[in-house]
Protein backbone atom coordinates (compact mmCIF):
# COMPACT_ATOMS: atom_id res chain seq x y z
CA UNK A 1 0.00 0.00 0.00
CA UNK A 2 1.39 3.40 -1.00
CA UNK A 3 1.76 5.62 2.02
CA UNK A 4 3.61 8.54 3.54
CA UNK A 5 4.68 8.32 7.18
CA UNK A 6 5.87 11.45 8.99
CA UNK A 7 7.46 11.09 12.43
CA UNK A 8 8.37 13.96 14.78
CA UNK A 9 9.24 16.28 11.89
CA UNK A 10 10.75 19.62 12.85
CA UNK A 11 12.24 22.31 10.62
CA UNK A 12 13.58 25.78 11.40
CA UNK A 13 14.64 28.25 8.73
CA UNK A 14 18.04 30.02 9.01
CA UNK A 15 16.35 33.20 10.23
CA UNK A 16 14.98 31.30 13.23
CA UNK A 17 11.42 30.83 11.92
CA UNK A 18 10.00 27.54 13.17
CA UNK A 19 8.16 26.27 10.09
CA UNK A 20 7.36 22.69 11.18
CA UNK A 21 6.96 21.93 14.88
CA UNK A 22 7.14 18.25 15.91
CA UNK A 23 4.69 16.97 13.29
CA UNK A 24 3.64 13.31 12.96
CA UNK A 25 1.02 11.73 10.69
CA UNK A 26 0.37 8.89 8.26
CA UNK A 27 -1.17 9.38 4.81
CA UNK A 28 -2.45 6.27 3.06
CA UNK A 29 -2.30 5.88 -0.70
CA UNK A 30 -4.89 6.62 -3.39
CA UNK A 31 -6.31 9.60 -1.47
CA UNK A 32 -7.28 13.14 -2.42
CA UNK A 33 -5.60 15.12 0.36
CA UNK A 34 -5.86 18.86 1.05
CA UNK A 35 -3.32 20.55 3.32
CA UNK A 36 -5.05 23.67 4.66
CA UNK A 37 -3.81 26.67 6.56
CA UNK A 38 -3.40 30.42 6.41
CA UNK A 39 -0.23 32.08 5.13
CA UNK A 40 2.78 31.07 7.21
CA UNK A 41 1.15 27.93 8.55
CA UNK A 42 3.85 25.63 7.13
CA UNK A 43 1.94 24.18 4.14
CA UNK A 44 4.61 24.70 1.49
CA UNK A 45 7.44 23.72 3.83
CA UNK A 46 5.70 20.44 4.63
CA UNK A 47 5.05 19.79 0.96
CA UNK A 48 8.70 20.37 0.05
CA UNK A 49 9.72 17.75 2.60
CA UNK A 50 7.60 15.11 0.86
CA UNK A 51 9.93 14.68 -2.10
CA UNK A 52 13.17 15.82 -0.53
CA UNK A 53 13.34 19.42 -1.74
CA UNK A 54 13.89 20.08 1.96
CA UNK A 55 15.45 17.36 4.12
CA UNK A 56 14.34 16.94 7.76
CA UNK A 57 16.44 18.55 10.47
CA UNK A 58 14.68 16.50 13.15
CA UNK A 59 12.49 13.42 12.65
CA UNK A 60 11.99 11.58 9.38
CA UNK A 61 9.62 10.93 6.50
CA UNK A 62 9.23 7.59 4.74
CA UNK A 63 7.59 6.95 1.38
CA UNK A 64 6.32 3.38 0.96
CA UNK A 65 8.63 2.36 3.82
CA UNK A 66 11.71 4.14 2.42
CA UNK A 67 13.07 6.96 4.60
CA UNK A 68 13.83 10.12 2.61
CA UNK A 69 17.52 10.97 2.75
CA UNK A 70 20.13 12.51 0.49
CA UNK A 71 21.33 9.14 -0.80
CA UNK A 72 17.95 8.05 -2.24
CA UNK A 73 16.48 11.32 -3.50
CA UNK A 74 16.50 10.14 -7.12
CA UNK A 75 14.33 7.14 -6.28
CA UNK A 76 12.06 9.19 -4.01
CA UNK A 77 11.45 11.72 -6.78
CA UNK A 78 10.48 8.97 -9.20
CA UNK A 79 7.75 8.06 -6.71
CA UNK A 80 6.73 11.57 -5.62
CA UNK A 81 6.20 14.22 -8.30
CA UNK A 82 6.24 17.88 -7.24
CA UNK A 83 4.39 20.70 -9.02
CA UNK A 84 5.45 24.20 -7.91
CA UNK A 85 2.97 26.96 -7.16
CA UNK A 86 4.57 29.13 -9.87
CA UNK A 87 4.75 27.13 -13.13
CA UNK A 88 7.44 29.47 -14.48
CA UNK A 89 9.77 27.80 -11.98
CA UNK A 90 9.33 24.52 -13.90
CA UNK A 91 8.99 25.52 -17.55
CA UNK A 92 12.18 26.27 -19.44
CA UNK A 93 12.17 24.63 -22.91
CA UNK A 94 11.35 26.24 -26.25
CA UNK A 95 8.13 24.26 -26.79
CA UNK A 96 5.56 22.51 -24.62
CA UNK A 97 6.51 19.14 -26.15
CA UNK A 98 10.20 19.58 -25.35
CA UNK A 99 9.40 20.71 -21.83
CA UNK A 100 7.28 17.65 -21.05
CA UNK A 101 9.80 15.37 -22.78
CA UNK A 102 12.68 16.54 -20.58
CA UNK A 103 11.84 14.24 -17.65
CA UNK A 104 11.34 11.00 -19.63
CA UNK A 105 14.50 11.66 -21.63
CA UNK A 106 16.39 12.28 -18.39
CA UNK A 107 15.13 8.85 -17.27
CA UNK A 108 16.66 7.47 -20.50
CA UNK A 109 13.38 6.52 -22.17
CA UNK A 110 13.85 5.80 -25.89
CA UNK A 111 12.12 8.24 -28.25
CA UNK A 112 9.32 5.80 -29.04
CA UNK A 113 8.47 5.54 -25.34
CA UNK A 114 8.88 9.31 -24.91
CA UNK A 115 6.37 9.93 -27.71
CA UNK A 116 3.90 7.40 -26.31
CA UNK A 117 4.22 8.82 -22.80
CA UNK A 118 3.71 12.39 -23.98
CA UNK A 119 0.64 11.46 -26.01
CA UNK A 120 -0.86 9.90 -22.88
CA UNK A 121 -0.15 12.76 -20.47
CA UNK A 122 -1.09 15.53 -22.91
CA UNK A 123 -4.45 13.82 -23.40
CA UNK A 124 -4.86 13.44 -19.62
CA UNK A 125 -4.53 17.18 -19.05
CA UNK A 126 -6.05 18.16 -22.40
CA UNK A 127 -3.16 20.17 -23.86
CA UNK A 128 -2.37 18.30 -27.09
CA UNK A 129 -3.10 21.43 -29.13
CA UNK A 130 -0.39 23.31 -27.18
CA UNK A 131 2.48 20.93 -27.93
CA UNK A 132 4.26 23.29 -30.38
CA UNK A 133 3.58 26.46 -28.38
CA UNK A 134 6.22 28.35 -26.42
CA UNK A 135 5.51 27.87 -22.69
CA UNK A 136 6.17 31.49 -21.73
CA UNK A 137 3.35 32.63 -24.08
CA UNK A 138 0.70 30.54 -22.34
CA UNK A 139 -1.91 31.60 -19.79
CA UNK A 140 -1.43 30.73 -16.10
CA UNK A 141 -3.87 27.82 -16.32
CA UNK A 142 -2.19 26.45 -19.46
CA UNK A 143 1.25 26.75 -17.87
CA UNK A 144 0.03 24.84 -14.83
CA UNK A 145 -1.33 22.06 -17.06
CA UNK A 146 2.03 21.81 -18.84
CA UNK A 147 3.86 21.67 -15.50
CA UNK A 148 1.52 18.89 -14.33
CA UNK A 149 2.04 16.99 -17.60
CA UNK A 150 5.80 17.29 -17.21
CA UNK A 151 5.64 15.68 -13.78
CA UNK A 152 3.14 13.02 -14.89
CA UNK A 153 5.45 12.05 -17.74
CA UNK A 154 7.87 10.65 -15.14
CA UNK A 155 5.07 8.36 -13.91
CA UNK A 156 5.04 9.11 -10.17
CA UNK A 157 2.68 7.26 -7.84
CA UNK A 158 2.16 10.36 -5.69
CA UNK A 159 1.49 13.87 -7.01
CA UNK A 160 2.02 16.83 -4.70
CA UNK A 161 0.90 20.27 -5.86
CA UNK A 162 1.56 23.59 -4.13
CA UNK A 163 -1.43 25.98 -4.36
CA UNK A 164 -2.64 24.62 -7.74
CA UNK A 165 -5.95 26.54 -7.53
CA UNK A 166 -4.59 30.04 -6.86
CA UNK A 167 -5.25 32.63 -9.55
CA UNK A 168 -7.53 30.43 -11.65
CA UNK A 169 -10.77 31.67 -13.17
CA UNK A 170 -13.91 29.57 -12.46
CA UNK A 171 -13.78 27.66 -15.78
CA UNK A 172 -10.09 26.79 -15.34
CA UNK A 173 -10.75 25.74 -11.74
CA UNK A 174 -13.43 23.28 -12.89
CA UNK A 175 -11.02 21.91 -15.50
CA UNK A 176 -8.32 21.36 -12.89
CA UNK A 177 -10.68 19.60 -10.50
CA UNK A 178 -11.74 17.33 -13.35
CA UNK A 179 -8.09 16.56 -14.18
CA UNK A 180 -7.30 15.78 -10.53
CA UNK A 181 -10.33 13.49 -10.26
CA UNK A 182 -9.22 11.68 -13.40
CA UNK A 183 -5.73 11.17 -11.97
CA UNK A 184 -7.20 9.91 -8.71
CA UNK A 185 -9.32 7.40 -10.63
CA UNK A 186 -6.11 6.16 -12.26
CA UNK A 187 -4.70 5.37 -8.82
CA UNK A 188 -2.57 8.43 -8.04
CA UNK A 189 -2.36 9.84 -4.55
CA UNK A 190 -2.94 13.59 -4.83
CA UNK A 191 -1.81 16.02 -2.14
CA UNK A 192 -2.48 19.73 -2.60
CA UNK A 193 -1.93 22.78 -0.45
CA UNK A 194 -4.58 25.48 -0.37
CA UNK A 195 -6.01 28.16 1.89
CA UNK A 196 -9.37 27.88 0.09
CA UNK A 197 -11.63 25.89 2.41
CA UNK A 198 -14.52 25.91 -0.08
CA UNK A 199 -12.50 24.19 -2.83
CA UNK A 200 -11.02 21.68 -0.41
CA UNK A 201 -14.47 20.87 1.01
CA UNK A 202 -15.87 20.18 -2.44
CA UNK A 203 -12.95 18.07 -3.68
CA UNK A 204 -10.79 16.33 -1.07
CA UNK A 205 -11.54 13.27 1.05
CA UNK A 206 -8.75 13.75 3.61
CA UNK A 207 -7.69 16.96 5.32
CA UNK A 208 -4.59 18.21 7.12
CA UNK A 209 -5.00 21.48 9.02
CA UNK A 210 -1.92 23.49 10.02
CA UNK A 211 -1.28 26.67 11.97
CA UNK A 212 2.11 28.24 12.76
CA UNK A 213 3.92 25.02 11.91
CA UNK A 214 1.76 22.83 14.12
CA UNK A 215 -0.58 20.04 13.07
CA UNK A 216 -4.04 21.10 14.24
CA UNK A 217 -5.96 18.11 12.92
CA UNK A 218 -5.79 15.30 10.34
CA UNK A 219 -8.85 13.39 9.25
CA UNK A 220 -12.01 13.31 7.16
CA UNK A 221 -14.45 16.00 6.03
CA UNK A 222 -15.99 16.43 9.48
CA UNK A 223 -12.90 18.47 10.44
CA UNK A 224 -14.02 21.26 8.12
CA UNK A 225 -17.47 21.21 9.73
CA UNK A 226 -16.07 21.65 13.24
CA UNK A 227 -16.06 25.31 14.31
CA UNK A 228 -13.53 24.82 17.09
CA UNK A 229 -11.01 23.02 14.88
CA UNK A 230 -11.45 25.44 11.97
CA UNK A 231 -10.93 28.38 14.33
CA UNK A 232 -7.68 26.88 15.66
CA UNK A 233 -6.41 26.73 12.07
CA UNK A 234 -7.38 30.40 11.48
CA UNK A 235 -9.80 29.37 8.74
CA UNK A 236 -13.52 29.80 8.11
CA UNK A 237 -16.17 27.12 7.79
CA UNK A 238 -16.98 26.19 4.17
CA UNK A 239 -19.55 28.64 2.85
CA UNK A 240 -21.81 25.96 1.39
CA UNK A 241 -21.75 24.01 4.65
CA UNK A 242 -22.89 27.08 6.59
CA UNK A 243 -25.74 27.70 4.12
CA UNK A 244 -27.16 24.16 4.37
CA UNK A 245 -26.13 23.31 7.93
CA UNK A 246 -29.50 24.11 9.52
CA UNK A 247 -31.25 21.82 7.01
CA UNK A 248 -29.00 18.91 8.10
CA UNK A 249 -27.86 18.32 4.51
CA UNK A 250 -24.45 17.16 3.30
CA UNK A 251 -24.11 19.54 0.36
CA UNK A 252 -20.45 19.92 -0.62
CA UNK A 253 -20.43 21.62 -4.02
CA UNK A 254 -22.29 24.14 -6.17
CA UNK A 255 -23.38 21.30 -8.44
CA UNK A 256 -25.01 19.42 -5.54
CA UNK A 257 -26.64 22.63 -4.32
CA UNK A 258 -28.13 23.35 -7.76
CA UNK A 259 -29.48 19.79 -8.01
CA UNK A 260 -31.08 20.04 -4.57
CA UNK A 261 -32.68 23.43 -5.29
CA UNK A 262 -33.96 22.18 -8.65
CA UNK A 263 -35.51 19.18 -6.89
CA UNK A 264 -37.30 21.48 -4.42
CA UNK A 265 -38.64 23.70 -7.20
CA UNK A 266 -39.94 20.72 -9.22
CA UNK A 267 -41.76 19.12 -6.29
Amino acid sequence: MKEIDIKNLKYTYPDGTLAIDDMSMNIKGAKKVAILGSNGSGKSTLLQHLNGLILPQVGNISINGRIIKKENLEEIRKTVGYVFDNPDDQLFSTTVYEDIAFGPRNLLYDEKKVSKTLDRVMDLVNIRELKDKQPHNLSLGQKRKVAIAGVLAMEPEIMILDEPFSGLDPISLDQFLEIFNRLHELGHTLIVTTHDVDIAYAWADEFILLNEGKLIAHGDITLLENREIISKANLNLPTIYEIFEEFDLKIRSKKQAKEYIKMLINR
